[in-house]
This record gives structure tokens, C-alpha cells and sequence, in this order.
């Protein structure tokens, strides 16, 4: 007679919950906490090592310029890409280039490490346009105010970790090891991409069209003044953290800091994202419009105070992690004034320019800095970025009050 017993069951603390294994606002978010560690092992060591190689702050600039325009083309080709692939084959794509970047990375040579830093924005240009489609094909409307805290929370192990780690790694174990951990990210990563199992939702699916140019979608986005407002707003933020990634390590450096100190300071920036679910209740309570308002306005202020402070390492550091707390405030409400602005039937092409804010604000930094560098301090850096962030707080005015 065959036995009737079940099969025994994992004990309660190992079970996995069931919203981590199916497409839900956990899930998704774990997906861009994965996807997080693995650039952000090498957030410090890119910039550290372009120094290296190019000698100066403003070549290194004029570096980040160059890959900045190609990966403002490459956020513009992602929609074509999906009219003749499917989306999952995307996704793969952006892995593969990931893969790609810490591999040539790896090898130590300069040029090769240029071709990285190329493959690296291509492969997240597909990587994450995919996934913010997937993103708000499975998160209601209603429900991205509370959903862009938890993703920028569950990302906060990985801001505030990978940039101490991927230095520490490459100093007391190997010059390879933080392009491998980053490696082995890109691939758990897509591991769980496919346990997932994710797929486009038939109900908001884009409606079907002759493929348009990418012009057209710059016309057709910029035609709406709230996704125009959001790019700009977007920019600003994400124009901060460039600063603050690339310069904030020279800037140390320049005073004596060690690297791995410099990296310990980044990763204690970054840390302040853990306050991003504070911001996001704050958001969801008195409106996104109001923090916004709080968090350039404050985030400019201090970042003005780091570039007139005198040159002493402590004091330096404590400013920069201080600004860092004022910008997580910004990214608190996150991406929310997209999101909710996006018309579901253009979402693939909207969202390719809107992603271009990330390439953008790699652009725009180096292209002023490049120029400002030759005739300025590097502090000067600092003082230019807290007026545009400053002056944002004018433009945050003009964002619905409802939001």
C-alpha cells in the first residue's frame, strides 16, 4: 500500500517567501538590489583607476564625456532592439555586455579598459530599460510611491557595501578579484531573472506600430511637459551621485586619504539610502512634491559648504557623507514622477528616453567639469553642482500638487 505521508517541509526560517519567487514588488525589487552590487563593487575602482591611467581629473572628465555620448545613443537604440528581439533576449543582452565590460576590465590595459567602460553602459541601458518595463507592467500605479523606497532600500546593501569592497578586494587580495565579484553578480542576477520568470502583461501591452525613430521618441517625450519636468528633476539627482562617485574619491585622494578610505567614505554616502523608505512614508504622507522641494534645496546647501570648506580630510568627509543623507531625500521619491506620468501604450519608447537621464547627468558633469578643471580647483566641482541642484528647487515647484 502506498504511503500517504507528505513530504517533509523546510523548516519555517529557511522558506523562501512566497513573494520573492513569483513577479511582485519584492521580487522586482531584490532584482535591482542584485543588479546594484554588481556596478557598485566597481563604482570606486573605475574612476580610481582612470586616474591612474590618465594622470588627471579633467582627462578623466573628458573620459566619462566620451562614454556618457555613446551611452546616450545606445538608451535610444534599446526600443528598436525590442521591436526585433524579445524583451527576455534584451535583458540577456545587457547581461552578456556586463559580463563583457568586467572582463576586458580585468585585463589591466588601458584601451581594453575604455572598451569596458563602453560595454558596461550599453549592457545597463538594456538591463534596466527591460526591467523598469517589467517594473510597471506588474506594479500598479497606485502602489510606485511605496514601491520606489523599498527598490532604492532593498539597493542600499549594495550602494553602501560594493564601493569599500570592490577597493579592499583589489588591494589586500587581487587586482581582479572586484571584477570578478562583479561578475558573479551579473550572473546571479540573471539566474534569478529566470526563476522568475517575468513576462510582459498582455493588458498594458504597447500597441502596434510601424517602428518609429529615435527622434521621434525624443519629440513625442519631450512634447509632455511632466516627462520633461521628471528628466530634468531625475537629472539633477542623478548628476549628484556622478559628482559624488567620480570626484568626491579624487578629492580625497588629493588631501592624503587612502584609497581604501576613500572608498570606506563613498559606501558610507551610500549608506543613506537605508533612509530612503523614512522619505518614501514622508511622500506617501505629505506628497512627493514637498520632499522634493526639501531635498534639493537641502542637498544643495551642504554641497555648496563641501566646496568652500578648508581642505582638511575629516571635515571633508563628514560634508560629503552629510550632502549624501540630503540626496537620499531625492531618491526617496525616486523615479515616481515618471512613473505615474507615462502613458501605458508608449512605455517602451518613453522609457528610453527618460533612461538617457542616467547618461545624461555622466555627460553633462564631465563635459562642464572638463573645461572648469583647467582653470579651477577641483573644489570648484562642488560649489557649480550645489547651484544646479539649488536651482532645481524652482523647477520641483512646478510639479503637481496631487503627486
Amino acid at each position: 500500500m502506498a504511503s500517504t505521508a507528505s513530504p517533509p517541509r523546510a523548516p519555517r526560517w529557511l522558506r523562501i517567501p512566497d513573494a520573492y519567487r513569483r513577479p511582485s514588488g519584492p521580487s522586482i525589487a531584490l532584482l535591482f538590489a542584485i543588479a546594484t552590487f554588481t556596478r557598485s563593487v566597481l563604482l570606486t575602482v573605475v574612476p580610481l583607476q582612470a586616474l591612474a591611467y590618465l594622470g588627471s581629473a579633467q582627462r578623466v572628465s573628458v573620459l566619462y564625456l566620451c562614454v556618457s555620448l555613446i551611452a546616450v545613443a545606445g538608451n535610444l537604440g534599446v526600443p528598436l532592439l525590442l521591436r526585433w528581439l524579445p524583451r527576455r533576449a534584451v535583458y540577456a543582452l545587457g547581461v552578456v555586455l556586463q559580463l563583457g565590460c568586467v572582463s576586458l576590465m580585468a585585463t589591466g590595459q588601458p584601451v581594453l579598459f575604455v572598451c569596458a567602460m563602453v560595454s558596461q553602459v550599453l549592457g545597463i541601458a538594456c538591463a534596466e530599460i527591460t526591467l523598469n518595463l517589467y517594473l510597471l507592467d506588474h506594479i500598479p500605479r497606485r502602489e510606485l510611491v511605496r514601491f520606489e523606497p523599498l527598490r532604492v532600500f532593498y539597493a542600499g546593501a549594495g550602494w553602501a557595501g560594493g564601493p569599500w569592497l570592490g577597493v579592499w578586494l583589489q588591494q589586500n587580495l587581487a587586482g581582479v578579484m572586484p571584477f570578478a565579484v562583479s561578475a558573479l553578480g551579473a550572473l546571479v542576477m540573471f539566474a534569478y531573472f529566470r526563476a522568475l520568470r517575468l513576462g510582459p502583461r498582455a493588458a498594458v501591452a504597447p500597441r502596434a506600430s510601424p517602428p518609429a525613430s529615435p527622434l521621434r521618441h525624443l519629440r513625442r517625450f519631450f512634447s509632455q511637459p511632466r516627462l520633461a519636468l521628471a528628466w530634468i528633476l531625475a537629472i539633477g539627482r542623478s548628476s549628484w551621485w556622478t559628482v559624488f562617485y567620480v570626484y568626491a574619491p579624487i578629492l580625497l585622494v588629493r588631501q592624503g586619504a587612502p584609497e581604501e578610505t576613500c572608498a570606506a567614505i563613498v559606501s558610507a554616502g551610500n549608506a543613506a539610502v537605508f533612509l530612503a523608505r523614512v522619505w518614501g512614508r514622508l511622500a506617501a504622507r505629505h506628497g512627493v512634491r514637498k520632499v522634493l522641494l526639501w531635498g534639493y534645496g537641502v542637498t544643495g546647501a551642504l554641497t555648496l559648504v563641501v566646496g568652500l570648506a578648508p581642505a582638511v580630510v575629516w571635515l571633508l568627509a563628514v560634508l560629503l557623507v552629510a550632502s549624501a543623507i540630503g540626496a537620499s531625500v531625492i531618491d526617496g521619491a525616486g523615479n515616481v514622477p515618471f512613473l505615474r506620468a507615462v502613458r501605458p501604450y508608449e512605455r517602451a519608447e518613453m522609457l528610453s528616453v527618460f533612461m538617457t537621464y542616467r547618461d545624461a547627468s555622466q555627460l553633462v558633469p564631465p563635459a562642464t567639469f572638463s573645461a572648469l578643471l583647467h582653470v579651477m580647483p577641483l573644489s570648484s566641482v562642488f560649489i557649480v553642482v550645489a547651484a544646479w541642484m539649488l536651482g532645481l528647487v524652482h523647477y520641483a515647484r512646478y510639479l503637481p500638487r496631487r503627486l
